[in-house]
């Protein structure tokens, strides 16, 4: 039973993030929207590059500015499998600009409150690595 239970919470958080990601990759601006609102919490807490902000319209604005790149619109890739261990997630992402540009990768770690996405962090790039036997200053 308890098995069950997790596998239950992996895969809504597979979902929610899953619906996270189409919204990048998005035929069209018009379906951003709509899908964001069926991946987050209305009063979600986004900390992203920027700072922290709270509601899906900035994080719509967020992925609006991401598919209007200078390099032309990119796509988002999940590139790991989603680490649920009970309401928070964590996974690995792409995001690859089109003809070779810039790509940016990184881990975003995920809340979920009622099978969507109520706090999301953006943690983009590498992360340093420590010098062997201890902290790096």
């Amino acid at each position: 039973m308890q098995g069950e239970a997790v596998q239950e919470q992996e895969a809504a958080a597979q979902s929610a993030i899953d619906t996270f990601i189409l919204a990048f990759n998005a035929s069209a601006d018009s379906y951003v929207t709509e899908l964001l609102s069926q991946a987050l919490t209305s009063d979600v807490v986004f900390w992203g590059p920027l700072g922290r902000s709270v509601s899906v319209e900035s994080v719509e604005r967020f992925v609006l500015e991401l598919r209007r790149h200078p390099a032309g619109p990119g796509t988002l890739e999940r590139c790991s499998t989603v680490d649920a261990p009970g309401e928070w997630a964590r996974y690995r992402w792409v995001y690859r600009t089109p003809d070779d540009g810039p790509t940016l990768a990184g881990t975003d770690v995920v809340h979920l409150r009622d099978d969507r996405i109520d706090q999301m962090i953006v943690f983009a790039g590498d992360v340093p690595a420590t010098a062997p036997g201890g902290l790096t200053r």
